[in-house]
C-alpha cells in the first residue's frame, strides 16, 4: 500500500519516500505527494532525489489497486529497490491544477444552486477545464450571468475542507454525487468529500486549494451544445 499525502495535504509539495518495487520505467514508493489522477483531473509530475545528487523525472503516476506507481522518462534507469529519495512536485502546475479544480466546483455549485443542473461530465488541464450539464438551451446572456455568479463566489473567499466519512453518513447527505453517474466504487466504506462552506458539498477524490479566493477568477471561453440536454462551458481560471 502507498501512503499518499495528497489526499490529506494538498500543500505538501515533497516528502522522504522509499524505493519498494520497480516495473520497467515506474517506480512503487512507500509514500508520495503525487496525485495520481482521477476525476478528471491529471497525475502530478515532477522529480525523485537523492541527497548526492541523483534525480529522476516523473512524468506522470498512476493508481493500481492500492498502489501508487510513478512514470519516469522513457529509458530513464530506475532507482535501486531500497533507495531513499526526496519525492519533488511540480508544484506551479499541481497549485494550477488546485486552483482549476476548485474553480470547477465553484462553478458546479453554483449552477446546481442556481439552475439545478446535473453534471454529465468534464476535464481540465492546468489554469483551463470544462464541465458539461443538463441544460435544455445555452445562450451568452445565461453563460455571461454564470461567469458573474461564479465570480463573485470565488470573490467571498469560502473556505474548502476536505473530509472523510464512513459512507453510510456520506450517503445520507442529500445530492451528495452531482454527476448524472454516481462514479464511486462500489463497496468503498469511506467517501472523501469537498465542502465549499455554504455553497457546495460533492464527493471527490482531487487536490483543491483552501479558500476560494487562491483561485483568482475565472473567465468563460466558450459554451456549446454536446446534445439535446447535455451543454458544455469551457472556463479559464486567471490571477485576480
Amino acid at each position: 500500500m502507498s501512503v499518499s499525502l495528497a489526499y490529506t495535504d494538498a500543500y505538501a509539495r515533497s516528502v522522504p519516500a522509499r524505493v519498494v518495487a520497480t516495473d520497467g520505467d515506474a517506480v512503487l514508493l512507500d509514500r508520495t505527494v503525487f496525485y495520481p489522477g482521477g476525476g478528471g483531473q491529471p497525475a502530478d509530475t515532477g522529480w525523485l532525489r537523492t541527497d548526492d545528487g541523483a534525480e529522476w523525472r516523473v512524468i506522470g503516476a498512476r493508481k493500481v489497486g492500492d498502489e501508487i506507481w510513478h512514470q519516469l522518462e522513457a529509458g530513464a534507469d530506475p532507482p535501486a529497490i531500497g533507495q531513499a529519495v526526496n519525492v519533488v512536485l511540480d508544484w506551479e502546475r499541481r497549485h494550477a491544477l488546485m486552483r482549476t479544480h476548485s474553480a470547477l466546483h465553484v462553478l458546479c455549485g453554483v449552477i446546481w444552486r442556481d439552475w439545478g443542473a446535473s453534471v454529465t461530465g468534464g476535464n481540465m488541464e492546468p489554469l483551463s477545464g470544462r464541465m458539461d450539464f443538463e441544460f435544455e438551451t445555452m445562450h451568452a446572456d445565461l453563460v455571461a450571468e454564470i461567469e458573474r455568479r461564479v465570480n463573485v463566489e470565488i470573490a467571498a473567499d469560502r473556505e474548502i475542507r476536505v473530509a472523510v466519512l464512513p459512507r453510510d453518513e456520506a450517503f445520507a447527505i442529500p445530492d451528495l454525487i452531482r454527476t448524472k453517474i454516481n462514479l464511486l466504487p462500489e463497496g468503498i466504506s469511506e467517501v472523501r468529500t469537498i465542502e465549499i462552506v455554504g455553497l457546495d458539498l460533492q464527493a471527490d477524490g482531487g487536490t483543491h486549494v483552501a479558500r476560494t479566493s487562491e483561485i483568482g477568477r475565472v473567465r468563460v471561453t466558450g459554451y456549446e451544445s454536446k446534445g439535446r440536454i447535455n451543454k458544455r462551458i469551457r472556463i479559464a481560471v486567471l490571477d485576480r
